[in-house]
């Protein structure tokens, strides 16, 4: 992937780091289970409930989150495999403005032809990229897609109307920052090393199965399963981490401290990180939030929630190396914690 606008794969030589790849996600399962014992113990007048209902409660969430995301993966999956497969290949490239700035700010609106949440873009912008697109041009879709899509504009309309600006400054904020880290990234002398080894070897094996002899139906059938056993394992490991952590978050603590400009933003980041709720409907939960809550604190949640939860993270991961996400992640919490402080000072 070493040009900008195309895409060059080539397959890395293999390593073996399956082991080492879930290492890491059990210690944050194991490390999870252990604090929830430990602040049960040691800090009890924190919540409620007992430690088995909000073990029940965690699962619950866990679940809901799962099976709110599940259809909109399968979904992104499918368009995935008519982008790889059914489309002529140059018929998207064609379209596409050569300047890359020009291309970058197209691929952001995308998103309006898509009625797909951040968990499907994965998989599409997936396929796009084994079409020839460029990391930036893909980082570019993925940040703006799940906030300009027609649903989420919606959504946010009949849950905060035009009012305090929040869906103007979301639908503006999205747009900016997914240009932004298109651009950032665009300026990287090493695209091949933004993508993990697995997705180069994917491609790779995407491109040796495009001989004649395959038809287009047995190649939908084999890229429909390699792409959702690329990006299920992370859906489940990324709600299940949603789930728990939930039930860990004191919801009197937020409210608390919810009047503070400052700390009411960055509350609501750390919020829209944790409870991983999908995009078509996180405007309805923000609600919630709006008596105790300044305005900016709301706008930082719709702005963050969408690019950087925890399950987002964990699917992305399918993809991208972990320092692509730490920027990326950075990056957004920085744009979101601004833009949140300027709709504070303006409203």
């Amino acid at each position: 992937m070493a040009r900008e606008g195309v895409t060059q794969t080539r397959p890395a030589p293999p390593r073996q780091r399956t082991r080492g790849r879930a290492a890491p996600w059990l210690v944050v399962g194991v490390a999870g289970v252990v604090a929830l014992f430990a602040i049960d113990a040691f800090a009890p007048a924190l919540f409620a409930d007992a430690l088995p209902t909000r073990a029940q409660d965690g699962l619950t969430l866990a679940i809901s989150v799962l099976i709110e995301s599940l259809p909109f993966v399968v979904l992104g999956v499918l368009l995935s495999v008519v982008v790889q497969v059914w489309v002529p290949p140059g018929m998207i490239e064609r379209w596409m403005p050569r300047r890359a700035w020009a291309r970058r700010a197209v691929l952001s609106l995308l998103g309006m032809l898509m009625p797909v949440c951040e968990c499907g873009n994965v998989p599409f912008a997936r396929g796009l990229m084994m079409r020839g697109f460029s990391v930036s041009d893909t980082l570019t879709f993925l940040v703006a897609a799940p906030i300009v899509n027609p649903i989420v504009i919606l959504t946010t309309h009949a849950a905060f109307g035009w009012s305090d600006g929040v869906l103007v400054a979301r639908l503006a904020g999205g747009f900016l920052v997914a240009n932004l880290l298109g651009w950032l990234y665009s300026r990287h002398p090493d695209p091949d090393a933004l993508v993990t080894d697995r997705f180069r070897q994917t491609c790779a094996l995407s491109l040796d199965g495009t001989s004649a002899s395959a038809t287009r139906t047995r190649r939908s059938l084999a890229q429909f399963v390699v792409e959702l056993r690329a990006v299920m394992p992370a859906l489940v490991i990324g709600s299940g981490i949603a789930g728990a952590v939930q039930v860990l978050v004191p919801r009197q603590t937020l409210l608390a401290i919810g009047s503070d400009p400052a700390l009411s933003i960055a509350t609501m980041i750390v919020l829209a990180m944790v409870v991983s709720i999908c995009s078509n409907v996180d405007a309805f939960f923000a609600l919630s939030f709006a008596s105790a809550f300044t305005p900016g604190s709301l706008v930082a949640f719709l702005l963050v929630g969408p690019i950087a939860d925890v399950k987002m993270l964990a699917l992305l991961r399918t993809t991208f190396s972990t320092r692509v996400l730490v920027g990326v992640t950075a990056i957004v919490v920085a744009a979101a914690f601004a833009l949140g402080t300027v709709v504070n000072l303006l409203v």
